[in-house]
């Protein structure tokens, strides 16, 4: 077993998931409540900022060059964005801890040759 894990116990691990869950399911709940008669119940920030904007007599600088026919197409673009993100993330840090590795094995190596 894990050191982390016999400090705490299995018992102690399985108190703070059932805490975990508790506290998602209450977030879910309440945010559901909070929004629950609203046109976009998750409108961001970035729509509230047009709506001031153009309220106050600005005009945007240019238009989209493409605009998703629903707003799930445009969340599942989001997600596929971050996912490309994700990845490129992924594959730039482990070449980098790759490469890391590979200089500190070549450091211990040259060392113990001398």
């Amino acid at each position: 077993m894990r050191e982390s894990t016999q400090v705490i116990g299995r018992m102690g691990v399985a108190i703070i998931v059932g805490l975990i869950v508790l506290v998602l399911l209450v977030a879910l709940v309440l945010g559901g409540r909070a929004s629950a008669g609203e046109d976009e119940p998750f409108g961001g920030a970035d729509a509230t900022a047009t709506e001031q904007l153009e309220e106050d007599g600005h005009e945007p600088w240019f238009e989209p060059i493409y605009e998703p026919a629903g707003g799930e197409i445009e969340s599942g673009l989001f997600a596929l964005q971050a996912g490309l993100g994700g990845i490129v993330l992924g594959y730039v840090f482990g070449r980098l801890r790759g490469r890391a590795d590979q200089t500190g094995t070549q450091t211990e190596s040259a060392d113990t040759s001398s």
